[in-house]
């Protein structure tokens, strides 16, 4: 049978502190209380001051006491340095666990200044409702819906000429261990009538986003080309795609960039896992049902680079800029030949 426990109440103290004073014994009492002897054996030993008989008032300032000193104190305090340094990184879209991460770097030898990832949430949602908690939920991660299971069947999707599958791709762009290899999609907006393409790069993460006129070939392979060009040579050797219909023209974007392009099977989003993370992160700024095609460039740009700028827990919290700037010049200053 389960068992509850509850604190000894008032009631509970006066009839200890009075059976005691007739000279029952403990074991009495607790057959009194229905409780174990030790419950009441503790309560007597930890509360009675020596000379003095036990007292049931001051017992219960005691235990109030007691309690009161073990529970460990809040660092995150509404006005507090701490507390305004994770409200800005939260409204820098940055993730608990990136400020965690952040803060330790930061202050590594001041444990005042270094917070938990689960700190910071529970601080979000204990703040009452209104236009705060509101702005600070808003800037979190948005939780994705379970995937729906997909069933088997004939893929009638127009086939992709001279497709090179993902499994003839060389083993070290799997393991990330040489730089310049990226991940590519789509992000499409209301009605798929217009989209952004996006590039991954899959040692440090960083991201280009492509602004294209629509989810057609004529759009991927102008889009892609566009951005891809915009990277130094030494960074630009393979990308890895899904098989959607949009890059049936693949032929061109490596005829435009030099960029040999594998694809991945269908219904395997975790062949592509960098790119699919970065997309569910982008869908805070673009979320779905919107109209993609008011984007600018530079507004794009704007958004890659707030997402290049976050500390990333499997970069060590380094940012993607900052190891995709050390790889790019370690690139440049290798021999010929070792690129």
């Amino acid at each position: 049978m389960p068992r509850s426990y509850h604190h000894l109440s008032h009631v509970d103290r006066a009839t200890i502190m009075l059976m005691h004073a007739e000279g029952h014994s403990l074991r009495a009492i607790a057959e009194r209380l229905k409780r174990s002897p030790s419950t009441v054996s503790r309560e007597v030993r930890r509360h009675t001051r020596a000379g003095q008989p036990y007292d049931a008032n001051r017992a219960a300032r005691m235990a109030q006491f007691s309690r009161a000193r073990c529970r460990p104190r809040h660092k995150l305090v509404e006005g507090t340095d701490l507390y305004e340094m994770v409200l800005d990184m939260l409204r820098n879209r940055w993730s608990p666990q990136q400020i965690s991460g952040t803060l330790r770097r930061m202050f590594p030898d001041d444990p005042d200044y270094q917070v938990s990832h689960e700190s910071v949430y529970k601080t979000i949602y204990a703040i009452p409702h209104g236009e705060l908690r509101k702005e600070l939920i808003q800037c979190l991660r948005q939780g994705r819906t379970k995937r729906r299971p997909r069933s088997g069947g004939v893929d009638r999707r127009q086939q992709i000429p001279e497709l090179v599958s993902i499994h003839l791709r060389p083993p070290e762009i799997e393991q990330r261990i040489l730089p310049g290899h990226w991940e590519g999609d789509l992000i499409k907006g209301a009605f798929n009538r217009s989209a952004v393409g996006t590039l991954v790069e899959r040692v440090s993460g960083l991201v280009f986003l492509a602004r294209m006129d629509g989810a057609t070939a004529t759009a991927a392979v102008e889009g892609f080309s566009a951005a891809l060009n915009r990277i130094p040579l030494s960074m630009r050797k393979t990308m890895t795609y899904d098989q959607g219909r949009e890059l049936v023209r693949h032929a061109e974007i490596t005829q435009n960039t030099g960029m040999a392009i594998y694809f991945a099977d269908p219904h395997s989003p975790w062949q592509r896992a960098v790119n699919e993370n970065t997309n569910g992160l982008l869908r805070q700024y673009m979320p779905k049902g919107t109209d993609l095609s008011v984007l600018s460039q530079q507004e794009l740009d704007a958004i890659a680079f707030q997402l290049n700028s976050r500390p990333r827990k499997r970069l060590d919290f380094q940012t993607p800029l900052e190891v995709f700037m050390d790889l790019l010049n370690r690139s440049q200053d290798a021999p010929a030949g070792v690129h």
